[in-house]
């Protein structure tokens, strides 16, 4: 395939809000249009965006699928998605298209490690469930028997998907006196074994039924897609918890939904859900699962980072470099 021409300046359409420094960066070296109010763009809109421009910058939120890559003229060349994750946008589809694509590794490791680890706390403690207490002005004081929980020391985390995110979770349990488990596509060097304290187990089934608590760390693909279906989710002991800061589409919600109502397993903490932004009425009915908006990366400091990261990438690709963080087919 014919390499195209690329724009020395050129129309760079944003799907969403990014912080003020980066859209004024991105102002100041591309032809770019934002999107103020800050919605999500419906399909409609995302066709009409793909048109329009040379550069798009979508995120998490725009499912961009073979159809709408299909449908974009040619002028598109560059898909320099807001994330490090890239299960919304079709590779192949892409790729049969001509049109690179770039994510931003890396820059939110520490933020969704600090996120998971808050919840490994804050479960089996209950701590969420004490501070509705309090708000409540039904705490009636300190007793022995009061909102007990379980001590995280001596426990095993069991972490799936042993990436950037997953080492990173681990070092910080070790620091808590968790020993780590983990499952990953390929084992790791013993010498990071070593340094994690980590034991790998060859299958998922084996490192749920002996995990006091589980972390989902791994990205979404064709292998990982309901992963944690009802079967795996009944391997897991009763007192055990889960957690999961990746993506929901790895865990089917409903067998979730059936095993904490049913108290077959302890309880969880969730940041992703199946119908974002709708949160299933079962869970938030439950006072054993802790709910989070999606925020495992929102800190100022990562999003500042990743939008250095589009435009780095976006830059490299106008100089007729191959970007940094493109994106292969296989790359998941």
């Amino acid at each position: 395939m014919a390499k195209k021409p690329r724009p020395a300046h050129p129309t760079v359409i944003v799907t969403r809000r990014l912080p003020p420094a980066v859209e004024a960066r991105m102002a100041e070296l591309f032809n770019t249009r934002f999107n103020a109010d800050d919605k999500p763009m419906s399909r409609d809109a995302l066709a009409s965006a793909m048109a329009q421009c040379d550069v798009l910058v979508p995120t998490v939120t725009d499912h961009i699928d073979a159809a709408l890559i299909a449908a974009a003229p040619e002028r598109l060349q560059l898909i320099a998605s807001f994330g490090s994750g890239v299960d919304h946008i079709d590779l192949t589809a892409a790729r049969q298209k001509g049109v690179i694509v770039t994510n931003t590794p890396g820059v939110l490791t520490e933020d969704t490690a600090d996120m998971t680890m808050a919840l490994i706390l804050s479960v089996p403690r209950r701590l969420a469930e004490g501070e509705k207490l309090v708000r409540s002005g039904r705490w009636s004081g300190w007793s022995p028997s009061g909102m007990l929980g379980h001590r995280i020391a001596g426990k095993r985390l069991g972490i799936i998907g042993m990436g950037r995110i997953g080492r990173a979770i681990a070092r910080r349990a070790v620091a808590f006196g968790l020993s780590i488990a983990y499952h990953n596509r390929h084992r790791l060097p013993f010498e990071v074994e070593q340094e994690l304290q980590a034991t790998w187990h060859e299958d998922v089934d084996s490192l749920l039924a002996q995990s006091d608590i589980v972390s989902i760390n791994c990205p979404l693909n064709a292998d990982s897609r309901g992963m944690i279906d009802a079967r795996r989710i009944a391997l897991m002991r009763p007192t055990a918890y889960f957690i999961n800061t990746s993506r929901a589409e790895v865990t089917d919600e409903d067998a979730l939904v059936a095993a904490l109502s049913e108290g077959r397993i302890a309880g969880a903490g969730l940041d992703v859900y199946a119908h974002e932004p709708a949160v299933d009425a079962r869970l938030m009915a439950l006072s054993n699962v802790v709910l989070l908006p999606h925020m495992g990366s929102a800190t100022f400091e990562g999003r500042d980072a990743t939008g250095a990261r589009v435009i780095a990438n976006i830059r490299s690709w106008v100089d007729g470099h191959r970007p940094p963080n493109q994106v292969l087919e296989g790359w998941v």
